[in-house]
């Protein structure tokens, strides 16, 4: 269990969230159109999963945002942002910003996502739904970092999750050059 804040006073998660450089709690998540992705699926990709309590509150829609702007020049990557929303709405939201690089997805079917992540509020009036939290996963599932966000009207440090994922990026045989003698 971790203590965060919300506007100054303490609420509390269910437990911590995966230590870097072990694999990632497997998981199931619900997409825009209702078809589910999992994390078998995003194997050889790296993955920077934004965690959030709802696309309804700005500082969410804010860090969706940026994370879109600031992973445009990165190849074989998946951005999800992820929440208790309905996919119905996230799909409204991303649709309506233009939003092209994020994955909008939801655990309403999945707590267990939660649970696994240790990121559910379980006090506090946003008890139910997600700490605000960045997970970034390099092309084996690895953890290679993760920041539960310490006051949950704060935006996470990009540039952390961001050089995270750039600096764990093993070469897809595509990107090798190859040479000649």
């Amino acid at each position: 269990m971790a203590t965060i804040t919300l506007k100054g006073k303490p609420i509390h998660t269910c437990g911590d969230l995966p230590l870097p450089g072990h694999a990632t709690p497997p998981f199931t998540l619900t997409r825009t159109d209702l078809s589910e992705i999992a994390s078998v699926d995003l194997e050889g990709k790296r993955v920077v999963l934004s965690i959030f309590p709802s696309l309804d509150t700005n500082t969410c829609a804010q860090s969706v945002l940026t994370f879109n702007a600031l992973t445009a020049d990165l190849r074989n990557m998946v951005m999800l942002c992820v929440s208790m929303d309905l996919p119905f709405a996230q799909g409204l939201f991303c649709g309506a910003q233009g939003l092209e690089r994020v994955v909008p997805v939801s655990a309403f079917r999945h707590a267990d996502f939660g649970q696994a992540f240790g990121v559910t509020l379980v006090d506090g009036p946003m008890r139910g739904l997600f700490a605000r939290a960045v997970v970034a996963l390099d092309e084996n599932g690895t953890v290679v970092h993760t920041e539960l966000v310490s006051e949950l009207t704060q935006e996470p440090d990009y540039d952390l999750a961001i050089h995270a994922i750039r600096n764990h990026h093993h070469p897809c045989p595509e990107d090798a050059l190859e040479t000649t003698e």
